[in-house]
């Protein structure tokens, strides 16, 4: 994350409030918790250690893994509920097919070779001996074959998205010859509108219009990479086509000097909840952001982010990424309700009021169910600078003079 080290978290009591927070009953010590970091997941109580409870070879986040090596999802005890594997390649997202063994303990894939370049992602459901329900979101990455250029993209083919979405692709080697690659990919819309890309350092190349979507644009991307030399013996192995829509029109406004975020619709104002955002210390950033990803459960461990012992949430439900960096808007079941539309005391998230396990009915279930992958969320009256253009989709907080002069065509 550019300029800063530590990353964002849930809400926890600033020093001015904890002593008026400490009389509420049952709530003492659980509002003292905070997080927005990934990491395994655990729903009830914890276990001795993440290795006794769900167990996934390779290892989260290993690189390099060979095509021939072994992948496997296996319990010591209990058994699996449910597994979901995907793989995002040259040939964008695919689910993994693959089935849990008869005795519950383990899942292999159907296909024993791994596919070279490519990132695996497993998201993994068990109950352990004791009959308490676990979680583990795992990342790892094959080896590339050499001397090829392999671009990962976002969204995916097929995809409905938010007004705010901005085609990136984040490359497996650096590219030298940026012009070459930039011409073999061409993104065009309809209705027709300019797009215009722009480089951030020599793997990222992102792609947007001047000002958001209309609703119900369809984005057309072709990437002609097969063959194209990116450097010295370096050259590209896509050629695909990537089609996805722009569905409704929805912006969210965060006011961190009110505790507000009102919701807009097509314009219109569909609610106003009542929010906690980043302390005095922490505080949230401001700018134009676009939601990434959605998890209805996560787990948020400050030693994850530079936060040390400060918090480790194993259940934070209803989880929307804003930036790369560990910034989340997300439901927040631990902090006094008094809270909520009247402090900042995060360490940098913006949290709705919920309940454990997450509430389809709470501000922050409501909110969940009504946005997608692509919204956008407008930070203001914070304290904190704004984000940064490269950090998640926050493309839209550059001019577009700037923007432009970021492509490698002119």
């Amino acid at each position: 994350m550019p300029g800063r080290t530590r990353s964002r978290a849930a809400v926890r009591p600033t020093g001015r409030v904890r002593l008026a927070l400490a009389a509420l009953a049952g709530l003492a010590g659980a509002a003292a918790l905070a997080g927005c970091a990934d990491a395994e997941v655990f729903t009830g109580d914890k276990p001795r250690s993440r290795e006794q409870t769900i167990r996934v070879v390779p290892h989260n986040g290993a690189h390099g893994v060979r095509a021939d090596g072994r992948f496997e999802i296996r319990v010591p005890q209990g058994r699996l509920e449910r597994v979901s594997v995907s793989r995002t390649g040259a040939v964008g997202r695919r689910h993994v097919a693959g089935r849990i063994s008869p005795d519950g303990l383990a899942w292999r894939p159907a296909h024993a070779r791994l596919q070279l370049g490519a990132k695996y992602t497993v998201d993994a459901v068990a109950l352990d001996g004791a009959g308490h329900r676990a979680v583990r979101h795992t990342t790892f990455t094959t080896a590339a074959p050499d001397r090829r250029l392999i671009g990962y993209f976002s969204p995916q083919s097929n995809a409905t998205v938010g007004t705010g979405m901005i085609f990136s692709l984040v490359f497996n080697r650096p590219v030298t010859d940026r012009a070459a690659v930039q011409r073999a990919v061409t993104v065009g819309a309809r209705p027709a509108v300019e797009v215009a890309a722009h480089w951030f350092g020599h793997r990222r190349l992102d792609f947007r219009p001047r000002a958001r979507w209309r609703p119900g644009t369809t984005i057309t991307v072709q990437l002609r990479l097969r063959g194209v030399k990116a450097g010295p013996g370096s050259y590209g192995t896509q050629r695909k086509t990537v089609r996805y829509r722009v569905g409704r029109d929805q912006v969210s406004t965060i006011d961190a000097a009110r505790h507000t975020l009102t919701v807009r619709q097509g314009g219109r104002v569909a609610a106003v909840l009542p929010v906690t955002a980043g302390d005095d210390e922490n505080p949230t950033y401001n700018g134009t952001m676009v939601i990434l990803e959605r998890q209805s459960v996560t787990r948020m461990n400050g030693g994850t982010v530079g936060f040390g012992g400060e918090y480790d949430i194993p259940d934070v439900p209803h989880a929307m990424r804003l930036t790369r960096s560990g910034t989340f808007l997300h439901g927040n079941y631990w902090a006094p309700p008094e809270v909520f539309g009247g402090l900042n005391t995060s360490h940098g998230c913006v949290g709705l009021r919920d309940i454990k396990g997450g509430g389809p009915h709470t501000p922050a279930g409501w909110f969940f169910d009504r946005s997608i992958v692509g919204d956008t969320v407008v930070v203001q009256h914070s304290p904190e600078r704004t984000v940064a253009p490269d950090n998640g989709l926050g493309g839209w907080n550059m001019p577009w003079g700037p923007w432009r002069a970021g492509s490698a065509l002119h």
